[in-house]
């Protein structure tokens, strides 16, 4: 049977082993295909870290931006679920779960770039001036004259 491992977290933060005691895994008869062994089998995995006991190593703040990223999977006790049941065997779903895990948190850690307001450079503010007198000379041409009548 597979072991529950801690889980490595890198971010911006910092790098992070987050300990298997955060860890709670339970087992259940996975669906859809696998013969006799899909109803004999538990093998699907439902996973779920503890953020509170998480908060020690990954600060208040991280932990903040997790519930915030990552709101829709957690349960009604604050814990964030992750489900495997794409493999035939535990150790293999564990092991799926361990990793989704591992990058959810990874990415809804990592802090999204500032975006800087840059000014267009003066070639293309230039070359889009160039194009607008270009459409509306061809514009003009299309009109009809008034003085035809």
């Amino acid at each position: 049977m597979a072991a529950l491992r801690g889980i490595e977290v890198h971010w911006s933060g910092g790098n992070v082993v987050l300990p298997a005691r955060l860890l709670r895994a339970r087992y259940a008869r996975a669906g859809g295909p696998g013969g006799q062994n899909v109803n004999k089998v538990s093998t699907k995995v439902d996973l779920r870290l503890d953020l509170d006991g998480a908060r020690e190593l990954l600060g208040e703040a991280a932990v903040a931006r997790l519930r915030k990223q990552l709101a829709s999977r957690l349960d009604a006790d604050g814990s964030l679920q992750v489900t495997s049941s794409e493999h035939r065997t535990r150790a293999r779903n564990l092991e799926a779960a361990l990793e989704r895990l591992e990058a959810w948190l990874s990415d809804a850690l990592r802090r999204p770039k500032t975006r800087r307001p840059t000014r267009p450079s003066r070639g293309s503010a230039e070359r889009r001036l160039a194009s607008k007198q270009k459409r509306g000379a061809l514009k003009r041409t299309r009109s009809r004259d008034p003085h035809d009548d």
